[in-house]
């Protein structure tokens, strides 16, 4: 039985044919984490201002044209009311975590790493079942496309991954 020798340049082609897609991924994990930040940094300016978050949480509602007199707008404006310092400290930690995870994701991603696409499909499949209970809940076309969104993302990379597996298995036959 002979093998045929897959020739080096094609290798590298093959390798390198999914950075474009992993960049793309990789930038919008990066910008995930900058929004993060930048709630996270609304969150310390308004506490440095001693801001009433109820009175930003009912002009937010209005701004966005959202009826306060709506069950959800209500639970916002509950929640908005029993922010204290404690909470808005927990919610900054938590902003800066997810924000530090989109940016290592993001950074692997870019550099073509296979420890951050197991990260993205893992991450990506954590929130699947959120995003379908957000819209067994509160069906809108905003939790339709955050979900097909984050499916898709999810297959592209569980692809990515499949492919660069079979060209290695390819590359050990050779």
């Amino acid at each position: 039985m002979s093998t045929v020798a897959i020739p080096e340049d094609r290798k590298l082609r093959r390798r390198h044919s999914h950075r474009a897609g992993l960049r793309t991924v990789a930038f919008v994990e990066a910008l995930k984490g900058v929004l993060a930040l930048l709630v996270a940094l609304a969150f310390i300016h308004m506490i440095r201002r001693d801001v009433d978050f109820g009175d930003i949480a009912e002009r937010t509602l209005l701004f966005l044209h959202i009826g306060l007199h709506h069950h959800l707008a209500q639970e916002f404006l509950d929640a908005a009311g029993k922010l204290s310092d404690t909470r808005v400290a927990t919610v900054l930690g938590l902003a800066v975590a997810y924000a530090s995870l989109r940016f290592v994701e993001g950074y692997g991603l870019w550099k073509q790493r296979v420890w951050a696409e197991w990260l993205a499909i893992v991450s990506g499949c954590l929130y699947i079942p959120f995003e379908v209970d957000r819209l067994v809940r509160h069906p809108n076309a905003f939790h339709w496309i955050v979900l097909v969104i984050n499916i898709l993302v999810v297959l592209y990379i569980a692809w990515v991954r499949w492919d660069e597996i079979k060209a290695a298995r390819e590359q050990a036959r050779a």
